[in-house]
């Protein structure tokens, strides 16, 4: 037997919630993989790191965000 099916063995025997989680990891490993979700994906954790900072860091991050909009590095 393969990975595949040994793969689709295990996930069989899992309860539906499990299930849902491993869906979820394939999903990350398929973005991940996929340099145009990928860096999608990392442009959008940035942006919610930045608007869950708290506001006694935000002039300092708005002026790292602000650095790194001008090097490129991120966009708007």
């Amino acid at each position: 037997m393969g990975i595949y099916e040994t793969t689709m063995t295990k996930i069989r025997q899992l309860p539906e919630s499990l299930v849902q989680e491993v869906s979820d990891f394939i999903e990350f490993l398929l973005t991940r993989h996929d340099s145009t979700r990928w860096q999608l994906w990392n442009q959008f954790t940035e942006g919610m790191e930045f608007s869950e900072a708290g506001f006694s860091d935000y002039l300092p991050n708005l002026e790292d965000y602000e650095n790194r909009l001008a090097a490129g590095e991120i966009q708007w």
